[in-house]
């Protein structure tokens, strides 16, 4: 079977990037007359064959740079790197190429900027996870690559964002509870820590303040320290006094009500028959095993469908204006609630 010719084989040959035989055969600027003439003559010698669209256009191709953070990239396979696989094969079907920049933490927190950003190696760039805030003024200063930032936003709104739905997705996983009966509710996450954690408490809140139920902030509970951001089975968490126990917990994500859950059971409580939990995101680690976890899923498939038709729009045409897309997700029901009322009902 013969190999397929790649933009990449053609610009090894060439001594050139990928990006500039991607513009030279899309008809993009940046690129010399010579060398573009040099470039179509050995992707016809070595039988290079775009996809063509259905109307026989040849389609442009983009080189798309991702960026994330080591700390999203622990020994799990993390939330992120899950978001990343997902992106990165939408890049393909678009008939573009994907290049990933994880940024370490030494780079982070010495303010080194991404080598895809000085070096101008890419067409357009996606931030998976927000990064420190010194660190976003590095990315800012980055004017001639389009960005868009994908999980995060920033109050600068001055990129492209795209979001799950957190306050509308915890109040609706807070507002299951209280159906189910359920009035005395904590919440597990470090406020702050990140925006789609407060968010997420701030639907929370709001659930509980619609049927007249108090907030209480001891009942607020960390999932992780500010500093090392250490989570998951490894966290113990301030648990309230047997006596005062909740009923209920909403956890900001899902590794976070399993860690809980486990830390419930070593107490001597059963989920759900004395203590119910939901999580937010329908995502564990591989290693945890299968989830029974009730929670939020987060529809991953459009938020990086998003993404991508965002910088390659900003790609094309700078002026595009400005935008923050909210992703809607969807209610998963398994089985790590009690229905309350049901028990009532039967007593």
């Amino acid at each position: 079977m013969v190999k397929s010719v790649k933009l990449a084989d053609i610009a090894e040959r060439l001594g050139v990037s990928v990006v500039t035989v991607s513009k030279a055969l899309s008809g993009q600027k940046g690129v010399s007359e010579e060398l573009r003439t040099k470039i179509k003559i050995l992707a016809d010698e070595m039988g290079y064959t775009p996809i063509h669209s259905p109307q026989g256009e040849r389609p442009k191709s983009y080189t798309i740079g991702i960026i994330t953070f080591e700390e999203y990239f622990t020994k799990f396979a993390s939330f992120y790197w899950k978001m990343y696989q997902e992106l990165a094969t939408r890049v393909v079907r678009k008939n573009c190429f994907s290049m990933l920049e994880v940024i370490s933490n030494f780079d982070e927190v010495n303010l080194i900027a991404p080598k895809m950003t000085e070096e101008v190696r890419v067409d357009g760039i996606i931030v998976i996870g927000k990064p420190k805030k010194d660190y976003m003024k590095i990315l800012y200063q980055n004017k001639k690559v389009p960005m868009v930032f994908l999980d995060f936003y920033d109050e600068e709104e001055i990129v492209d964002s795209i979001v799950s739905a957190g306050f509308y997705g915890m109040y609706r996983m807070t507002n299951y509870l209280i159906k189910k009966g359920h009035s005395r509710i904590a919440f597990v996450g470090t406020l702050m820590y990140t925006e789609s954690i407060t968010d997420r408490y701030f639907g929370y809140c709001k659930a509980l303040l619609e049927h007249g139920i108090e907030q209480r902030p001891d009942w607020v509970i960390k999932d992780r320290d500010y500093g090392d951001g250490l989570m998951g089975v490894g966290y113990k968490y301030a648990l309230p006094e047997d006596k005062d126990m909740p009923t209920a917990f909403v956890c900001n994500n899902d590794v976070a009500a399993y860690a809980l859950i486990k830390q419930l059971e070593e107490k001597g409580y059963r989920v759900p028959e004395d203590i119910s939990v939901v999580g937010y995101d329908d995502y564990l680690y591989a290693e945890f095993g299968d989830s029974k976890i009730t929670t939020y899923s987060v529809d991953m498939g459009e938020m990086t469908k998003v993404a991508l038709s965002c910088v390659i729009k900003r790609i094309e045409n700078l002026a595009v204006n400005v935008a923050m897309h909210v992703i809607n997700g969807k209610l998963i029901e398994r089985a790590t609630v009690k229905d309350l009322k049901e028990q009532m009902r039967n007593l």
